[in-house]
């Protein structure tokens, strides 16, 4: 899962109409599926925001012990630093943790690319507590980074955390990687949290919690597409299902269909007929071991500066220079 803070107004008609045909689209596939990027309404993001607070999702919280412990060790392999660019920045507290441990910051420059200008004007607020210049990019990260690469200035660092990375699958995960490399000149730096394997219990603890709240987030995309295109999914005849993937080193979210029933979907002019047991595919969040990341990260185009891990929590930051 992401994090994502989206504002409370209403979709735009493109907003509504790219739902609508995505799922047409992702509704026809075998496995049925729904893009993961649209749980993130205002309701879908407090329900994240809630799930970050819960005693058995830790990547959070382990991503945020190191970043206390290393950020003016993580500034000082990439001094000197004009630049710092966060793709997703969230609340913003992640990077003003790095920021707040740079000893100067008057010619640092912060730019925050997010499609939601309420995460770009939640992050802004909380780096106004810093001296440093802000500037913001509502975009998607390959605009964002598109236009980084037209205007650089200075060495950079890009910031890319919460193990956003993990819902890529590998060939996406590949080709994004690539697109931040050509984004940065050589020894322009990158710093990437990913989730570590760890015990199948705990990663279903994460994913599918005692509270039920992870639940809710994963329900809200049935209640999400009944506002917004003027379906009738039966909320109650969906149960949320997380599994482990071994094989592909993914855990899984699903909507269970309970019954055999018909949906209809105004805004997609869609049918859809679900069996009793069958599931709709709505996130895969891919976990790594340490090696496997600096190998990916090799293969596109960087160079290891430094890996920290969070052992309790098996998190880790890795920290790459443009080769």
């Amino acid at each position: 899962m992401r994090p994502f803070v989206a504002s409370g107004a209403s979709p735009t008609g493109l907003e509504r109409k790219a739902f609508a045909d995505d799922l047409a689209y992702y509704l026809r596939l075998d496995p049925k599926q729904l893009p993961s990027r649209y749980f993130y309404d205002p309701l879908g993001s407090a329900l994240f925001e809630a799930i970050c607070h819960l005693p058995w999702y830790s990547i959070t919280r382990a991503e945020r012990r190191l970043l206390a412990l290393h950020a003016s060790e993580i500034l000082q392999r990439v001094s000197p630093l004009s630049t710092i660019v966060e793709l997703g920045p969230g609340s913003g507290e992640k990077v003003s943790m790095l920021v707040g441990a740079a000893r100067s910051t008057a010619s640092l420059t912060v730019q925050l690319v997010d499609v939601s200008s309420a995460a770009l004007d939640l992050a802004t607020r909380t780096l106004n507590a810093h001296d440093v210049k802000v500037e913001r990019h509502q975009a998607s990260y390959e605009a964002g980074l598109e236009a980084l690469s037209r205007h650089h200035r200075g060495r950079t660092l890009v910031l890319f955390l919460g193990s956003n990375i993990g819902n890529f699958d590998p060939p996406g995960a590949a080709e994004f990687l690539r697109t931040i490399r050509r984004a940065l000149q050589p020894d322009d730096a990158l710093l990437i949290g990913a989730d570590l394997v760890k015990p199948e219990h705990d990663l279903l603890l994460a994913y599918d919690d005692p509270l039920g709240v992870t639940a809710a987030f994963n329900r809200n995309l049935l209640v999400r597409a009944n506002r917004e295109l003027d379906a009738d999914f039966d909320i109650e005849a969906f149960e949320h299902r997380a599994r482990w993937n071994a094989a592909e080193s993914r855990v899984e979210m699903h909507l269970v269909s309970t019954r055999s029933q018909r949906v209809r979907i105004e805004a997609s002019r869609l049918d859809l007929t679900l069996e009793d047991g069958e599931t709709i595919w709505t996130e895969s969040s891919y976990k790594y071991r340490a090696e496997e990341i600096v190998a990916m990260l090799g293969r596109a185009g960087f160079r290891e500066i430094h890996q920290w891990v969070d052992a309790p929590d098996a998190f880790a930051l890795t920290l790459v220079a443009a080769a």
